[in-house]
């Protein structure tokens, strides 16, 4: 039976992995590809700690690479659940490179991946809520809030039948694009 509500501690999760050049790109860093790969199963394994079941991937928010990884480093990746909603989970991930020979430690990425908790016929389940103990926590959990409603509001804004291209033409000026239409349209 799953608890009611867990801490964050609970399913925090931490792993390492030395990058080799089977990892790298045609430019010698490691692929994106690659460090998206090992995010997501974290992401997973985190998520299913916390919800002691089966989790899929249901969106990924703020992938911003900050910083190349090379080939030889020992990249960390940290994950723990930062919100839970009925059946969904955040995954806040954050992502380091160390230098072996130097001790130099780098941020190369922070995402957020939204899991859902699944049965064995792979419908959605309940997933325990979670026990926030320090500032932190609080703080990952708001900006979880925050990100959530203004995923909403965006699509709301270019998904409603109210949407006029007249209402945003003044907002593209000063960009490098041209905008030509049909008149039809």
């Amino acid at each position: 039976m799953i608890n009611n509500y867990k801490k964050v501690d609970a399913s925090r999760i931490s792993i390492s992995e030395l990058m080799q050049p089977s990892h790298s790109n045609f430019d010698g860093k490691i692929h994106g590809g690659y460090i998206l790969n090992l995010m997501d199963q974290i992401a997973f394994a985190c998520a299913s700690k916390h919800s002691e079941t089966y989790c899929v991937t249901a969106s990924v928010d703020t992938v911003d690479f900050l910083n190349p990884i090379e080939i030889g480093e020992l990249v960390t990746m940290k994950a723990s659940v930062n919100y839970v909603g009925k059946t969904s989970m955040v995954v806040g991930i954050r992502v380091e490179a160390e230098n072996i020979r130097t001790g130099h430690i780098k941020h190369c990425n922070s995402s957020y991946f939204t899991m859902v908790a699944k049965d064995d016929l792979g419908k959605s389940i309940s997933v325990p809520g979670l026990i926030l103990n320090d500032k932190s926590e609080v703080k990952r959990f708001l900006k979880a809030i925050k990100r959530k409603e203004t995923k909403v509001h965006r699509e709301h804004e270019f998904n409603s039948a109210s949407f006029s291209l007249e209402n945003y033409i003044e907002e593209l000026e000063g960009y490098r694009i041209k905008i030509d239409l049909p008149e039809n349209r």
